[in-house]
């Protein structure tokens, strides 16, 4: 999980839908980009209240892609997933990522979205900003479940779609697959994301 200035009740919401799963041999590794809106102590203290399952770790803003990176390559884990510090899991996440993986190195898959009205379904194009598409014909982020290896030999890059970047360029060497599972909890009503910045931006045309 990487956090920037997002408000610590929804990064607990995040962490407590991750400590209820159903499957629970797992370690949670939060990578704090350099948030300057004092979450930092609540985000220690509630860490150590659970030690033994998250690794809480802090470094000056770089870029979500960077952070994931970094916790990536931390990881002890045989496989690797990611969730945004505004969303959720839903209980059986990881048990249903894990059934679908077998015969796979990667997948992805749509989300359950919440949305305050119907223009929040739909994104900037990763190749026309000016133009939008829905999030279920998008590659997200936090909806990527797969082998180590295929996360620490490709990396996130630092732009716009880095995460559609990544699988393309993944299934150039691995076995990938968009699946249709809606376990992990998009809110894309949330104005302080950095979808729904950006999107504002592309909007006003800076």
């Amino acid at each position: 999980m990487s956090v920037y200035n997002t408000s610590f009740p929804l990064i607990k919401r995040a962490i407590d839908s991750v400590l209820i799963q159903d499957f629970q041999d797992f370690e949670l590794i939060i990578i704090d980009d350099g948030s300057n809106n004092n979450t930092q102590q609540d985000i220690l203290n509630y860490a150590l209240k659970h030690e033994d399952k998250i690794t809480y770790l802090r470094h000056k803003n770089r870029s979500q892609s960077e952070s994931i990176n970094r916790g990536m390559h931390l990881s002890n884990s045989e496989y690797i997933t990611v969730i945004d510090a505004d969303d959720e899991y839903k209980p059986n996440h990881l048990t249903t990522c894990l059934s679908e993986i077998k015969s796979l190195d990667l997948i992805a898959s749509t989300t359950e979205t919440i949305v305050n009205q119907e223009s929040d379904y739909y994104v900037p194009d990763r190749f026309d900003t000016n133009q939008v598409i829905h999030v279920d014909d998008c590659i997200l982020f936090a909806t990527l479940f797969g082998k180590k290896e295929v996360f620490t030999m490709l990396n996130f890059q630092n732009i716009y779609g880095a995460d559609a970047h990544f699988f393309q360029r993944a299934g150039q060497e691995f076995a990938v697959k968009k699946l249709d599972l809606r376990t992990y909890i998009y809110y894309r009503n949330n104005l302080d994301s950095l979808t729904s910045k950006f999107k504002k931006s592309v909007a006003l045309g800076n």
